[in-house]
């Protein structure tokens, strides 16, 4: 057996085949049975909701068997009317303001018939259609309102958890905090702490045993263990109390004012909807995301799931409930604890009614400031620095602001309709603020637009316009995505006009459209160079030669604009270029580039892009059509064109940035060596800028032992500058799928002739030896086991090459100090997922990477 063959099978996980489209239907038994999977996550998913239940029920002042009764209803309810499988329904924080108001302002009963018209509400709102229509809301706004909700619940619940009682509204609860911590409770303060370091640490406990640990959910081991401590101390404190269910309290008939009954049913349908169908979105895109063998989960119909909210908020209010709608926290542990079907989540409202029933001696023994603790965490948590960040970068953190202040001050309908407005108010000035200036470089009149151009903006352009001299080069920069008919026409009478008069004029921007011609009224979102009043420019990405529509991605799709061949008849002149016109990536987006890493780092090793013929076919082009031959020279008119567009679109972007990293000196903080291949572009992988990235690339992503025979020194080189002379902090070996030096160390045989690529895979050998190694445990993907022998040996080639690395004094001074970290690192072309090295020494694991952290799970 050849030495390069795995001595142990691949075992691949078995696929289940469909049952045969002629065979007898199912028995009708079968139509009820529940998966594994779906029992696993109703428990989990069970134990997440009881305390969450109890502790929301508490803070809006409802009796706490509300909570129960909201949670069986929304899981068995919402879960099997919803449009959305795996969400799960039940008594929400984001509804913890709402319900407190009505319930002090009409109290429980009225408050149970408005959940009840809300559901009908949301009834009418599915039988619209109008679900999507939701979704138009500003994301700024949807975080806005739950900042404000997390903090009214976070100060209103501070008071239990001193040992006192809240107020009505936050400015009132502020103003008796200072007497509340003059009069706190030891006991309550006690457990309450209790309750939040549990809460904070459990989820980090380090080492195997942590891992088996951390399955049962937090806030059940939370509340479990504050109470277990409260027992046995024996604390006197407010405990949970569970009034016979005979005195259950239902809904009556609405009593109060008509147009307050009205603004509470539109605030309850409104949040509750809201929230919802994000909720449904959010799980959708978890669930696409899941690591694992696919499992056929139908995404959300949005009216769908509406018309269930709507059913479970009417089935809520009428036995006395509170309002439902989909929980974030409880549909991301469905979804991640592998559920399969909505039989979890009905199956977690039997749990809930059979606790409801049989532990009522139990939960009564939980105390008061437990819940608070718990509840006062999860409204912390509603303030979310990822969702600041977020719309602090798209410039958004005004209507952020306002809505969340709004809601904390003037009430949750109140502030969504100040953030609305303030939303409409900042659109408003961003599409009429615009920046127009002139300026003269070199005898080249330069007019510069920042912002969209609208009718209102054209006298201050006219006016920098006719700053431009009689004759004169002009250059006109348009950085803006919309143009209306008065400002087009403005430009276009004055280019026609300047022409005429000996000038030229060209016109550039983020976007290529079409240029400034007389007649041509099709697209007018930017201009191409425009140097005479004939010149007729083609419409960007089209090329008058090829007829092929290029897109602003198509400088990193590896997008080929040839036509087909020629014909001695159709050739165009010697002296006249087939490109002329043709402005293929002018559309080219910022950050884009080329193909080539953005990150201005430093690139060694052999090899040039291995693999770059992947999932092509011999003698073929895109989609099995077969290729035009290439045309002499059409490379270089790629590369130009690619230049060009850099200069034209990223450069003015990046050139203060570039500027300042000229004078400072190069500063990266990580040392990222991969594969020459082209399909990996580690500025893209890593979101990482000019600077942030020293990279070195090579075939095989191969790191060769340290030594006069089997060493390298232009990797070696590199390591050594970047630990030594750049100090970097980390070092990360990153392997992919596909390699096609994997492929090739794998199909190598002894002998034969040793050409430089041959020799270069020796570095390799390693990873094969160890792979066939039997005492080594495999390396292994998160959720399955590794594809083929290539994707094992790839792994297996990322962790050889890490004790490659360690082996290098540089590298062994640095860890000795404490000064740097390894990391290995996987990424999956085809699926665009990448997996971090974590585990312990024997146990290698390549695990998924949180979108909103960016850490592991």
């Amino acid at each position: 057996m050849s030495a390069c063959t795995p001595t142990r099978p691949s075992d691949p996980t078995p696929t289940h085949r469909a049952h045969p489209p002629h065979s007898p239907p199912p028995a009708p038994r079968r139509r009820f049975r529940v998966a594994g999977e779906d029992v696993s996550a109703s428990i989990a998913v069970f134990l997440i909701a009881l305390p969450l239940s109890l502790g929301i029920a508490l803070a809006t002042g409802a009796p706490l068997q509300a909570g129960l009764v909201a949670a069986a209803v929304g899981g068995l309810v919402a879960g099997r009317l919803g449009g959305s499988p795996l969400q799960v329904s039940g008594p929400a924080a984001g509804l913890t303001v709402v319900t407190a108001d009505l319930i002090q302002r009409y109290g429980w009963r009225t408050t149970c018939a408005i959940t009840v018209l809300a559901g009908l509400a949301q009834l009418g709102l599915g039988c619209l259609r109008v679900a999507r229509t939701a979704l138009a809301v500003s994301p700024a706004i949807v975080h806005g309102m739950l900042a404000g909700i997390g903090v009214t619940i976070a100060v209103a619940q501070l008071h239990i958890v001193l040992g006192g009682s809240p107020q009505s509204s936050v400015l009132d609860n502020v103003r008796a905090l200072p007497a509340q911590l003059a009069q706190l409770q030891p006991a309550a303060v006690a457990v309450s702490a209790l309750t939040l370091t549990l809460l904070l640490l459990w989820p980090r406990l380090p080492g195997p045993a942590g891992r088996l640990l951390r399955r049962m959910p937090a806030p059940l081991v939370a509340v479990a263990g504050a109470t277990a401590t409260a027992s046995l101390t024996g604390l006197t404190l407010p405990r949970v109390e569970l009034p016979s269910w005979r005195s259950h309290a239902l809904a009556g008939l609405p009593e109060g004012p008509a147009l307050g009954l009205v603004a509470a049913v539109l605030t309850i349908t409104l949040v509750c909807s809201v929230q919802s169908l994000l909720g449904a979105v959010a799980v959708d895109k978890l669930v696409a995301s899941r690591p694992g063998p696919a499992v056929r989960v139908h995404r959300s119909d949005l009216d769908r799931e509406l018309l269930g909210q709507g059913a479970a908020n009417i089935v809520s209010g009428a036995l006395g409930g509170l309002p439902v709608a989909g929980v974030a926290v409880r549909s991301t542990a469905n979804v991640n604890s592998g559920a399969v079907s909505r039989n979890s989540t009905m199956l977690h409202g039997v749990l809930v009614v059979v606790a409801a029933l049989l532990m009522v001696p139990v939960l009564e023994l939980i105390p008061l400031a437990s819940l608070a603790a718990l509840v006062m965490a999860v409204g912390i948590q509603m303030v979310s620095l990822h969702h600041i960040r977020t719309v602090t970068r798209h410039r958004e953190v005004l209507v952020y602001a306002a809505t969340t202040l709004g809601v904390v001050l003037l009430g949750v309908l109140q502030g969504v309709a100040l953030g609305i407005a303030v939303a409409v108010a900042t659109a408003l000035h961003r599409l009429t603020r615009t920046r127009i200036t002139h300026d003269e470089q070199e005898g080249v009149h330069h007019v510069r637009v920042r912002g969209q151009l609208t009718f209102l903006a054209v006298p201050r352009l006219s006016r920098a316009l006719h700053l431009v001299p009689h004759g004169a080069h002009a250059v006109v920069e348009l950085d803006g995505s919309f143009m209306d008919h008065a400002a087009y026409e403005a430009l276009q009478d004055w280019q026609k006009t300047h022409t005429a008069q000996g000038g030229t004029a060209e016109f550039t921007g983020r976007r290529g459209g079409l240029s400034l011609t007389p007649g041509d009224q099709a697209d007018t979102s930017g201009m191409t160079e425009v140097t005479g009043p004939t010149e007729v420019a083609a419409p960007a990405g089209l090329s008058a030669a090829t007829g092929c529509r290029c897109r602003p991605w198509t400088p990193w799709r590896n997008h080929q604009c040839e036509g087909p061949p020629t014909t001695p008849e159709s050739a165009p002149p010697a002296t006249a270029d087939a490109d002329a016109g043709a402005t293929p990536d002018a559309g080219a987006t910022p950050g884009t580039g080329t193909g080539a890493d953005t990150d201005t780092s430093t690139s060694t090793g052999t090899g040039t892009g291995a693999g770059t013929g992947a999932g092509k076919q011999p003698g073929g082009g895109r989609d099995g059509r077969p290729a035009a031959p290439p045309t002499p020279g059409r490379g270089g008119h790629r590369l130009a064109r690619g230049i060009s567009a850099f200069q034209r679109n990223t450069a003015p972007l990046v050139r203060g940035e570039l500027a300042r990293l000229a004078r400072e000196g190069q500063r990266p903080s990580q040392l990222f060596l991969t594969c020459a291949d082209s399909r990996l572009v580690t500025s893209m992988i890593t979101s990482s800028g000019p600077g942030d990235l020293f990279v070195v690339r090579n075939v095989g992503n191969l790191v060769p032992l340290p030594g006069a025979e089997s060493g390298d020194d232009s990797v070696a080189a590199a390591i050594e500058y970047a630990v030594e002379v750049l100090q970097v902090r980390s070092i990360t070996v990153c392997g992919h799928s596909g390699c096609g030096a994997m492929q090739a160390l794998l199909g190598s045989e002894p002998g034969g002739a040793q050409t430089p690529l041959r020799r270069w895979l020796r570095h390799g050998r390693p990873s094969l030896e160890r792979m066939a190694d039997d005492s080594r445990p495999w390396a292994r993907l998160a959720g399955r086991r590794p594809a083929d022998a290539v994707e094992q040996l790839c792994l297996t080639n990322v962790v050889q090459q890490l004790e490659h690395l360690r082996a290098h004094e540089s590298v062994a001074r640095a860890l000795a100090a404490g000064a740097l970290e390894l990391h290995g690192m996987y990424f999956h072309v085809g699926e665009a997922q990448a997996y971090l090295l974590t585990g312990a020494e024997e146990e290698h694991l390549f695990d998924h990477v949180r979108e909103e952290d960016g850490v592991t799970v």
